[in-house]
Parts: structure tokens; C-alpha cells; sequence
């Protein structure tokens, strides 16, 4: 009997080492197709409006947002741990992947790498425009000054998120620039002229002897051993902004697993969402497979079962605790003003992906590809429901208010996305997509797969 892991194997088509270097190389070296100009004028128009309206916001104060003494985090904040989440997935694939050896993450791992470092540099921006005088963001630095005893406040949550983005961006950073090395070299060795010169200084004269490839392997593991952590300990820093206040519907100890296992479910959506663009744009057809596509979403499917087990303890938590304002918060997202975002978000991200169970939508590409774009929406309300919903009704009727974004604040959202999508395509202009040396060792497990197949047929 035939295994059915074999049915769809990772790479498909009968390729050669010297294929995969053409077909990987050949966006680098050719003209980019229209669909990528296309993309890429989306994403600068795009980053064009959101970067007016966030300059205009500077020049002005945020009082051009819709912030209240009650709702003091709007767009700003909900954006900023929506990227942080968006980047989680990249340091997974990578890092943790790599430790257990599995080998479906190796098409996919250097895009998941460049849109975890992308994803971090757009979550970075928030919190200082937030600031409202983004020229003073060095004072949450430690660093000796002038300042005599005056040092930063390390109780502060600005400061705890400087510190965890600061270190998963620097690790993030060096573990893909680490893994891009023996391909920046192949790249080198194909390239003339002014090319030749630049990829050799960025590839740091690799020339792939034993010596080099044992000590390039043990860095690797490495870093992915000091990534991994990373995975956990980054979003649960970001959840205790929250979870240390005594705001209702924020003073909760699930919130650190809670904000991990929801950053690593919107992460795989957008891996998702990128790889199937990539796969048809950049004609990667037989190197991001359907068995990568079902495995992310196997992943994305387990992910969001655990989010809405997440969202059903929190109620549980609200009522057992017998505080009947933690009670009031939970009966209001669901009847109050934001009712209708929190009900968008509980089906995007509890109802949305239970139909990965279902073959044929796993096997539908344009389906996945809008259930994907669908959870990264009902994870973006998570967020938004999470801050506003806990805000906006506190302790004290009194103090209530309402709270609606202005055109600047929406601005700043698409700025957000045009940064990351400008980002990325230039990612996929200029440096190879497919780790190529990783990708060729599957060559001839896959003839081995169609040897061992054809022979349980006969």
C-alpha cells in the first residue's frame, strides 16, 4: 500500500541541482514580471498616503487622533502588537523547525525569515509615533548620558517593549543574514561586473570547503537554539502591557499564552497568504508544493482551536471570578457598541479556520488564500477588541466614552501595510526567495520517494 505522505511530495517536477539555481536566480537576474510592478506600485501608493498622514501627525500631535482621556490606545497600539504577532511565524519555521529537522519548512523558511524582520520593523514605528515626539525615542535607551542620575524607568512597558524588539529583531536579523550567506555566494558566482563585487563583499567571500559548511551548521543551530526562546518570551513581554494593569479584561495571567499562540496563528496566516503569492507571481510552483500549503494550514487549523479555547477560558475566568466587572467587560464586547468587532473577530478566527478540515478546501488555492486573508483580519480585531473594548467602559460610568479613528489613524494602518508589502517585494527582487542549498538535498529524496513508489505499485 502506498503511503500517502508520498502523494504529494516537497518538490515537484523532475529538477536538478543546477534547475533549482536557475529558477531561484532567474528573478534576481531577469526583468521582474508585471504582476510584481503591479504589487509594487500598490505597496508605494500605499506606503505614499500612510507615510503623509503619519508625517501630519507628527508635525501636528496626535490629537489629530481620536484618542480620549477614557480610550488613551487606539489604532496606534492595536497596529504595533498586530505586527509583532505577524512576525512570530518566521522565527518558528526557522529556528524551531530546524531543531526538530523537518524538512517542509525549507521552501518556505527564507521568506517566513524577511517577513518576521519586515513585520518587526513596522511594529517598531508605532510605539514612537505613538510618543508624540518620536525625536525624543532615544531617552528609553540605557545608555550613559549627561543626564546625571536621570536613567529610564525599567517598570515601564515602553521600556520592557524596547528590549523584547530590540533582541528578537538583532536575532531574527543575524539567523536570516546567516542562512542567506551560501546563496548570496551562488548568486556571486553567476553574477559580473559591479554585481559580482557586491554580492561577494555580502557573502563574505564563502567559498563552501567542509571546514566552512560544519562551521556554518553548528551557527545556524545555534542561533536557532537562542531564537527559539524568543518565540515565547517576545509576545509574552507584549501581553504583560496588559496583564499587569488592573484594567477589566486585561489583569489576566492568560494572556502571555494566550498572545503566543495568537501571534504564531496570524503569523502562519500571513506565511500563507505571502507563499501563495509567491507561488504564482515568481513561479515557484514546484518548490512551494501542496504539502507546504497543507501543512501550514494543518497549523493554522490547531492554532485557531487553541485561540477559541482561549476566548471561551476567558469568559469561564470572567464568570468563576465572581468580579462582576471582569464579568461586565466580556457581556459587553459581545451586546455592546463594538459588538459587531468582536463578532467579526470570533469568526475569522474560531469559525473561519475549521474549514481546513475539509480536503477539498485545503486543496482550493483561491479558498485558502481568502480564509488566510481572513484570519489576518480577525486577528487584527482581536487586537483592536483586546485595547478599545477594555477601555472604552472601565470601572466608573462616569468615565465612559466612545471612541472612532480618524482618517489619520486609518492612514497610519495602511502605512503599516505599505511598508511590509514594499519591503517584501523588493525582498523578493533582489535576494533569493528558496534557500537553494537547502532545497537540492531534497532532489534525490524525492527520486528515492518515486522509486520507492513505483516499486509497492508493481
Amino acid at each position: 500500500m502506498v503511503d500517502a505522505t508520498l502523494e504529494v511530495p516537497l518538490i515537484t517536477g523532475d529538477l536538478v541541482p543546477a534547475d533549482v539555481t536557475r529558477d531561484v536566480c532567474s528573478p534576481l537576474e531577469g526583468k521582474p514580471t508585471g504582476l510584481w510592478y503591479a504589487g509594487f506600485c500598490l505597496a508605494l501608493v500605499a506606503l505614499a498616503i500612510g507615510g503623509t498622514a503619519v508625517l501630519y501627525q507628527v508635525s501636528t500631535g496626535i490629537g489629530t487622533w481620536g484618542l480620549n482621556r477614557t480610550v488613551g490606545w487606539g489604532f496606534d497600539i492595536t497596529n504595533f502588537v498586530f505586527w509583532v504577532g505577524i512576525g512570530h511565524a518566521g522565527t518558528l519555521i526557522s529556528a524551531v523547525l530546524l531543531l526538530f529537522r523537518q524538512k517542509w519548512r525549507t521552501s518556505i523558511n527564507r521568506s517566513a525569515e524577511a517577513m518576521t524582520i519586515f513585520a518587526v520593523i513596522c511594529a517598531g514605528i508605532y510605539p514612537f509615533i505613538h510618543m508624540g515626539r518620536p525625536w525624543l525615542a532615544h531617552w528609553v535607551f540605557p545608555y550613559p548620558n549627561a543626564r546625571g542620575p536621570l536613567w529610564v524607568n525599567f517598570r515601564s512597558a515602553l521600556l520592557w517593549d524596547v528590549f523584547a524588539i530590540g533582541t528578537y529583531f538583532t536575532i531574527s536579523l543575524l539567523f536570516w543574514y546567516v542562512g542567506l550567506i551560501p546563496d548570496l555566494a551562488t548568486v556571486r558566482d553567476r553574477a559580473k561586473g559591479v554585481r559580482k563585487k557586491i554580492f561577494n563583499l555580502l557573502s563574505f567571500g564563502w567559498r563552501g570547503t567542509a571546514r566552512t559548511w560544519s562551521r556554518y551548521e553548528t551557527a545556524c543551530v545555534l542561533l536557532a537554539a537562542l531564537a527559539t526562546p524568543l518565540v515565547v518570551s517576545v509576545h509574552s513581554v507584549v501581553s504583560s502591557d496588559f496583564a499587569t494593569a488592573v484594567i477589566p479584561g486585561w489583569h489576566a495571567t492568560v494572556f502571555p499564552p494566550y498572545f503566543v499562540i495568537g501571534a504564531v496563528f496570524s503569523g502562519f496566516a500571513m506565511v500563507l497568504t505571502l507563499m501563495l503569492v509567491a507561488r504564482k507571481t515568481m513561479r515557484f510552483e514546484n518548490y512551494i508544493t501542496m504539502r507546504h500549503i497543507h501543512a501550514i494550514c494543518k497549523v493554522v487549523t490547531f492554532t485557531g482551536s487553541i485561540v477559541g479555547l482561549a476566548y471561551m477560558t476567558e469568559f469561564f475566568i470572567a464568570w468563576y471570578s465572581g468580579s462582576q466587572y471582569e464579568l461586565f467587560i466580556f457581556k459587553n464586547r459581545m451586546g455592546g457598541p463594538f459588538a459587531w468587532a468582536y463578532w467579526t473577530m470570533f469568526s475569522c478566527n474560531v469559525i473561519a479556520p475549521q474549514l481546513f478540515w475539509f480536503r477539498k478546501v485545503r486543496n482550493n488555492l483561491l479558498l485558502i488564500f481568502l480564509l488566510s486573508l481572513v484570519v489576518n483580519v480577525g486577528m487584527w480585531f482581536e487586537r483592536f477588541v483586546i485595547i478599545v473594548t477594555s477601555l472604552h467602559r472601565d470601572f466608573l460610568p462616569s468615565s465612559w466614552s466612545g471612541y472612532t479613528p480618524t482618517l489619520i489613524e486609518v492612514g497610519s494602518l495602511v502605512f503599516g501595510f505599505g511598508l511590509f508589502f514594499t519591503l517584501f517585494l523588493l525582498f523578493c527582487r533582489f535576494v533569493p526567495m528558496i534557500a537553494m542549498f537547502e532545497v537540492k538535498p531534497l532532489l534525490g529524496k524525492r527520486k528515492r520517494e518515486l522509486q520507492q513508489t513505483n516499486r509497492e505499485v508493481a
